[in-house]
C-alpha cells in the first residue's frame, strides 16, 4: 500500500487526487492540509482517515473538531500553519507528496519534502518559478524525484520518456487561450470578474483561472518548464490550442513533433505522476477525435496578454526576478478579485515592480523570501494608489 501526503486537499488538483486514490485502491492518505474550507476538509478527514492534518489557524481546528463530531469521526492530530504545512509535506510514512496549495506558501513545505528525500507530484508551480534553481538543486542533493502535476508538463514528461536531451530542439507548451481569446484588446482590458472566471474548457480555482485568463499561467509554465526539464527560455514555445487536447509537445532535432493527447481532465496527470513509471488504467475516459472533429492552433498575441511576456522577461533576466514577478501577480489577481483593480492593471502593476525590482542571486530561502515580501509590499502598494484613484 503506497502512503501519500497532500498539500492544499480541499482545491481542485486536491479533490481530484482524492478520486484517484479511490480509484487505484492500493494508495493511503497518511497527512493531509488545506487553508479554510473546513466542511470539505472534515468530509474528506472523514473518508480518508489520515493519521496528521493541518489548517490556517486555531479557529479554522476548533471549526474542524466540530465538523467532525458531526461525521462520528475522531480528529487526528492538527497542526497550525506554515509550521502544519511542513509537518504534512515531510511526515515520516509518506512516499510521495501531492504539492497543491496555490502560490507562494507551498514553497518552503514542498522543499521540507524534497529535502526528505520524497516523490514530488507537483502542481504549486510557483514553487519552481520562485526557486527552480534551489529547488532542483536540492532534488539531486537529496535523491527526490520531482513529478510534474500540471497538464502541460505532465505532457512533455511523457514525451520525453525514452528520449535524450541533445535530440530535443525546443518544448511547445499549449494554451487554451482562456476566455478572451478572441476579445480585443479593449475588451480585454474592461473585462469583470465574471468574465475572466469563464474559462471555456477546464475547471479550476479562481487564482489559476485568472492567470489563464491572462496568460501568465502559461508564463509561469514556461519558468517552471524551464527548471523541470533543463532547457534556456529560448527554447520553449508557447502555442495555443483552444480544443485543449493536445497537452504538450516537443520538436526533436529531425523535424519530428511527439504530442501527448488526451481528454481535458486533470485526473489523468495526476495519476500518470502517483504510479510512474508504470501506467494503470484511468478514470477519464477515453479521447475521442472524430467526434472533436478539428484542432486549432495560432501564436499567442503578446500584445493582448503582455503577462506572457513579462514572464519571458523575468525568466531571461534569473535571479530573484522570477520571484518578485509571482509575488507581484499573486498580489494583483487577489486585488482583482476583491474588485480592487481594473482587469488591465494586472500586467501594469507586474511590470512596473519587475522595472523596479533589483536581482540578486535566488541560491538561499531568505533571498528568495525576501525578494518576495519586497515585491508584495510595492504591489499592495500600487494596489491602494488605484484604489484611491478610483
Amino acid at each position: 500500500m503506497k502512503a501519500i501526503s497532500i498539500l492544499g486537499s480541499t482545491g481542485s488538483i486536491g479533490c481530484n487526487t482524492l478520486k484517484v486514490v479511490e480509484h487505484l485502491g492500493d494508495t493511503r492518505v497518511v497527512a493531509m492540509a488545506a487553508g479554510r474550507n473546513m466542511p470539505k476538509f472534515a468530509a474528506q478527514i472523514a473518508q480518508f482517515r489520515p493519521e496528521l492534518v493541518s489548517c490556517d489557524d486555531g479557529s479554522c481546528a476548533e471549526n474542524l473538531e466540530r465538523e467532525l463530531h458531526s461525521y462520528g469521526a475522531k480528529a487526528p492530530r492538527i497542526e497550525l500553519g506554515p509550521n502544519g504545512l511542513i509537518a504534512v509535506a515531510s511526515h515520516p510514512e509518506s512516499e510521495t507528496v501531492v504539492s497543491a496549495t496555490v502560490g507562494a506558501v507551498g514553497f518552503v513545505p514542498t522543499l521540507r519534502a524534497i529535502e526528505a528525500g520524497k516523490r514530488i507530484a507537483l502542481a504549486n508551480k510557483e514553487t519552481l518559478v520562485m526557486a527552480g534553481e534551489l529547488m532542483t538543486t536540492a532534488a539531486v542533493k537529496c535523491g527526490a524525484e520531482i513529478l510534474p502535476v500540471d497538464s502541460e508538463h505532465n505532457a512533455i514528461h511523457q514525451c520525453l520518456r525514452g528520449e535524450t536531451k541533445n535530440e530535443v530542439r525546443r518544448l511547445i507548451l499549449t494554451a487554451s487561450g482562456g476566455p478572451f481569446r478572441t476579445k480585443t484588446k479593449d475588451e480585454i482590458s474592461k473585462a469583470s470578474r465574471a468574465e475572466a472566471l469563464d474559462h471555456p474548457n477546464w475547471k479550476m480555482g479562481e487564482k489559476i483561472t485568472i492567470d489563464s485568463a491572462t496568460l501568465m499561467n502559461k508564463g509561469l509554465e514556461v519558468i517552471e518548464a524551464r527548471w523541470l526539464f533543463g532547457f534556456e527560455a529560448d527554447r520553449i514555445s508557447v502555442i495555443v490550442h483552444p480544443q485543449s487536447v493536445v497537452h504538450s509537445m516537443v520538436e526533436m532535432i529531425d523535424g519530428s513533433v511527439i504530442a501527448q493527447m488526451g481528454v481535458p481532465d486533470m485526473k489523468h496527470a495526476i495519476q500518470y505522476a502517483l504510479t510512474y513509471p508504470a501506467r494503470q488504467e484511468n478514470c477519464t475516459g477515453s479521447l475521442d477525435l472524430a467526434k472533436i472533429g478539428s484542432l486549432e492552433f495560432a501564436e499567442p498575441d503578446l500584445d493582448r496578454f503582455p503577462c506572457l511576456g513579462l514572464a519571458y522577461r523575468a525568466l531571461k533576466e534569473g535571479g530573484t526576478t522570477p520571484a518578485a514577478l509571482n509575488a507581484a501577480n499573486e498580489v494583483a489577481v487577489g486585488a482583482f478579485l476583491a474588485d480592487q483593480i481594473a482587469f488591465h492593471r494586472i500586467p501594469e502593476i507586474i511590470s512596473n515592480i519587475i522595472d523596479a525590482h533589483v536581482s540578486t542571486e535566488a541560491d538561499s530561502i531568505e533571498a528568495i523570501l525576501k525578494a518576495d515580501e519586497w515585491a508584495r509590499e510595492r504591489a499592495i502598494m500600487a494596489v491602494s494608489e488605484t484604489a484611491v484613484a478610483v
